[in-house]
């Protein structure tokens, strides 16, 4: 292998290992690929690329203080490198958004979320699917403000996006189904969340398969309106099974 591309296929074999769900193995192939990236220089364009990729996937582990760290080093090389006006400035600010709102710093997630939406519009347009992931947060930090209406407005404008560009079953338009369908359970709309939630679960069981983590993620929070509608047994067994899912995504010692 060429020391010089090390970095990158490193990179691009945990991302490979990432998206089938194997987060354990995916782990440890993004450390190495930031070690590699590295060797450039610790500000290098390379090591943002990397520590952005590795704190999704800790973001996605739970391990917050660790993705919290990655993004915000990932979000200073880029702002230097390209300037604030950057689509990989606004990626970064909506991790970020993303991993604050989870936090429960709604005011600093608004902020960033506002912003890379701005972004994302100025470059792309306001109907382009690159700018679905910024609105889509946007969406999720209103909710957890509840701003309810303006949040169904950015979920509908990413779900028409999502599906024009996309197509009804992909996994992005899963992602919007399941928020919508938080939305509405925030409401107590239980009537109204139950078959979103349906759809987003049987598209992302489709389209990445039964054990993967997405699958695990729409799981529990299908659980959560089961409880809250006294199906106790259903929703413990949804639970079981999307732990099963995570244990087995971690993997022993990294072997997804």
């Amino acid at each position: 292998m060429d020391a010089e591309n090390t970095w990158e296929v490193e990179n691009d074999q945990a991302a490979r290992l990432y998206q089938r769900g194997q987060y354990g193995a995916a782990e440890l192939m993004f450390r190495s690929a930031l070690h590699e990236a590295e060797k450039f220089g610790a500000t290098d364009t390379r090591v943002a690329i990397v520590l952005n990729n590795l704190a999704n996937l800790c973001h996605n582990q739970r391990k917050l203080t660790e993705a919290e760290a990655f993004y915000l080093r990932a979000l200073a090389i880029r702002q230097e490198a390209y300037g604030p006006q950057h689509p990989w400035v606004a990626q970064s600010l909506n991790n970020l958004s993303s991993l604050y709102r989870e936090l429960g710093r709604l005011q600093e997630a608004e902020a960033f979320s506002l912003q890379a939406v701005a972004i994302a519009e100025a470059l792309m347009g306001p109907d382009h699917w690159r700018i679905t992931n910024c609105l889509n947060n946007l969406a999720a930090v209103y909710m957890a403000q509840a701003r309810y209406g303006e949040s169904e407005v950015c979920f509908q404008r990413t779900l028409a996006i999502r599906r024009r560009f996309f197509g009804d079953g992909d996994p992005t338009v899963a992602t919007t189904l399941c928020g919508l369908a938080e939305l509405a359970m925030a409401q107590g709309k239980h009537a109204e969340a139950e078959p979103l939630f349906q759809r987003a679960l049987a598209i992302r069981e489709t389209e990445l398969g039964a054990h993967h983590p997405g699958v695990a993620v729409v799981l529990e929070k299908y659980a959560g309106l089961l409880r809250q509608t006294e199906r106790v047994a259903q929703a413990g067994e949804y639970e079981t099974r999307a732990q099963a899912i995570r244990v087995q995504a971690q993997g022993a010692n990294g072997e997804g």
